[in-house]
């Protein structure tokens, strides 16, 4: 896996969000890099949704390299795994706590956070979409794909 951080700008050229992304591969053009950062920008809500066809993306550089991330106020870590990570297990322990804290049961708060999560990241996905009719699976697939899953009907993984 490359990780490299891309640029979004908005209409202006200026950079409001750096992200860094990570695409499996050898050898990955510039052009996927940056198409995953836009959609990483469209699920971030950066920008109302009637403005995403405004913003553009490039490869970032720095003086100190290209993996140092560009100064802005939103958390460098927002569309990787490590976050994705986070925000599941805080939504597991909200979940939790709003239930009473039942013993043994942390497999389930997490599954449960985690659906959430997907759906909130479809629905959000099929909204910018001005909302299609019938499409709610191929929206859920679509966030499943960004966020390196499986299909549907394929088991979760889980680490070992």
């Amino acid at each position: 896996m490359t990780e490299r951080l891309v640029d979004v700008m908005d209409a202006r050229r200026l950079v409001i969000h750096t992200f860094p992304i990570t695409i499996e591969g050898l050898e990955i053009p510039d052009s996927r890099y940056e198409r995953k950062a836009l959609e990483a920008a469209a699920y971030e809500k950066l920008v109302p949704d009637a403005e995403l066809h405004s913003l553009t993306a490039r490869m970032h550089t720095s003086r100190r390299g290209p993996l140092e991330p560009f100064g802005d106020d939103r958390d460098v870590l927002a569309q990787t795994k490590t976050s994705l990570d986070q925000s599941i297990r805080d939504r597991a322990y909200l979940l939790w706590e709003q239930e009473g804290r039942p013993e043994g049961q942390a497999d389930e708060y997490w599954h449960r956070a985690r659906k959430l999560h997907l759906q909130e990241r479809a629905h959000s996905l099929w909204e910018q979409e001005s909302r299609p009719d019938g499409r709610a699976d191929e929206h859920m697939e679509r966030t499943r794909h960004f966020e390196g899953l499986g299909p549907l009907d394929a088991p979760e993984r889980t680490s070992p």
